[in-house]
């Protein structure tokens, strides 16, 4: 009797950009689609906004303000599969967009 482990990988990207992100997810989706896996699921996470203040002129009129803001958007893929199959190979060797930072976690 073959006793069989299940593992589990955690894949988070973030991008500026939600269009790109959402392509590398299918993309990783794509690739995982020929191995046999438990389960696969994307987790949509929070978009953090980081709002910056700017005076319009260096001198005068202290009224005169922009507001800048940079949207971070998260994604993060759950990946359980058997121990014996290389996903994380598999993972590393995805050629995302640039733009996309992702970082994999074992579990």
């Amino acid at each position: 009797m073959e006793i069989k482990t299940n593992a589990k990988i955690r894949v988070r990207l973030e991008s500026f950009n939600h269009e790109i992100l959402t392509s590398s997810c299918q993309k990783i989706m794509n690739i995982l689609q020929n191995t046999p896996l438990s389960s696969a699921g994307m987790i949509s996470l929070p978009t953090r906004k980081r709002i910056y203040c700017v005076l319009r002129s260096p001198h005068v009129d202290k009224d005169s303000r922009e507001h800048f803001e940079i949207r971070i958007h998260k994604r993060v893929l759950e990946i359980h599969y058997d121990s014996e199959v290389p996903i994380f190979d598999l993972l590393s060797e995805a050629d995302l967009p640039s733009g996309v930072f992702y970082r994999i976690c074992l579990s």
